[in-house]
């Protein structure tokens, strides 16, 4: 692949990341809060970080990937704020009924936008659980997304997801996942015992075997307190199952291209 075929990235910090894919500029799960705390439905989190770069320093956003906007850690103040600037957000129907604006996809739904001198993009929203089976009254609803576009990587973006079942799911419907950016760090807030809400270094061999060598890019695993994993335990996990595969560290704050995903 040539350099008009990869995904210049930049990773504010959390679940944030800034990507340009097929002439379109994403950004995932707006968070640019300072640190602090946020209370609600009994639970408190708490930011430790802020972001290492504020909205005024990136280019503009034409579509936001929102997984869920009923937590902080995944929509801050800020980042509902930031939401009014972007031309076109994608979530669940369920946030949809909450903020103006939102177009809530459901599992399998597509979404197709166009970049100028670039083929279409295809974004479809796909299955993701943000705990144990039948957390969703607790939890809420969430979703992962999958974006396809004619000469470009195939990628799938998990979203807050815990449920290997549902990445089971997306790589048979996607079996040709290039690349893939994973919400990890085992996030836990105490509602589901020792049952964590998104992807730890235990699940990293399942997760190995779905995706196939794919590049692996981890987000989402530090600047909270309620993350029970440093990201260096699911790199560690995930190189040991996957020897061969590409995982990919995002320098914060810094743009980057992602190299080439593996071929057939």
């Amino acid at each position: 692949m040539t350099s008009q075929n990869r995904l210049t990235a930049t990773f504010i910090g959390g679940p944030t990341l800034h990507f340009c894919y097929a002439g379109l500029t994403f950004l995932t799960d707006p968070t640019f809060d300072p640190p602090g705390d946020y209370s609600g439905g009994g639970v408190v989190l708490r930011k430790l970080a802020g972001p290492s770069r504020t909205p005024e320093t990136l280019a503009a956003v034409d579509i936001v990937l929102l997984s869920h906007d009923q937590h902080a850690d995944n929509l801050d103040v800020a980042g509902r704020a930031y939401l009014a600037t972007v031309p076109t957000t994608l979530s669940t129907p369920d946030a949809a009924t909450r903020l103006e604006g939102i177009v809530g996809l459901l599992p399998w739904q597509c979404h197709s936008l166009g970049g100028a001198g670039a083929p279409p993009v295809v974004v479809t929203a796909v299955p993701a659980r943000h705990g144990p089976k039948g957390c969703e009254p607790i939890s809420g609803a969430v979703t992962g997304f999958v974006l396809k576009a004619d000469g470009w990587p195939t990628v799938y973006i998990s979203g807050d997801n815990a449920s290997i079942d549902a990445l089971s799911v997306v790589t048979r419907r996607f079996a040709d996942i290039d690349l893939a950016v994973l919400f990890v760090g085992a996030a836990n807030v105490g509602r589901f015992g020792a049952q964590n809400v998104t992807f730890g270094a235990h699940d990293a061999v399942d997760i190995a075997a779905l995706l196939g060598g794919a590049t692996v890019v981890p987000v989402h695993a530090e600047d909270w307190a309620h993350f029970t994993e440093p990201l260096a335990a699911f790199e560690l996990a995930y190189a040991q199952a996957a020897p061969n595969a590409p995982l990919v560290r995002l320098p914060r704050g810094v743009t980057i291209e992602i190299g080439d995903p593996p071929g057939p």
